[in-house]
């Protein structure tokens, strides 16, 4: 949501096991794909989703825990991130989520302070 409030661009979260229910019909060279993947119980679900994508020409970008085996390559950047800390990990995994729609809005000229169309309160009737 936050790449869409400050960058404009439009972006779309999935669960890996999902992106094969019509997503993956949108990938191409010309898109972007960012994963995240800690190294948990579904991850070799993830790599095979990954595989998914490489196979349809998608670049990846993987924000990857130190230890769980994801490779980079030339359609494959890895970010490394901390190890594997099991229910901290979303909350880790979200810092450079944000980071990324930061720096992308900041490379797109955007004033990040006050995205247009937003309201700063919620009103409630």
């Amino acid at each position: 949501m936050k790449m869409k409030e400050i960058s404009y661009i439009h972006a779309e979260a999935y669960a890996a096991g999902e992106l094969k229910h019509g997503p993956l019909a949108l990938v191409s060279d010309e898109m972007p794909v960012v994963a995240v993947a800690p190294n948990d119980r579904l991850l070799e679900k993830l790599k095979s989703t990954m595989h998914e994508v490489n196979a349809r020409n998608g670049k990846l970008y993987v924000f990857a825990d130190i230890d769980c085996g994801i490779s980079p390559g030339p359609d494959v950047e890895v970010i490394r991130l901390t190890e594997y800390y099991g229910l901290l990990s979303p909350i880790l995994h979200a810092i450079p989520m944000q980071l990324l729609a930061f720096q992308v809005a900041l490379a797109r000229g955007n004033d990040i302070d006050k995205p247009r169309n937003h309201a700063k309160s919620v009103t409630v009737e």
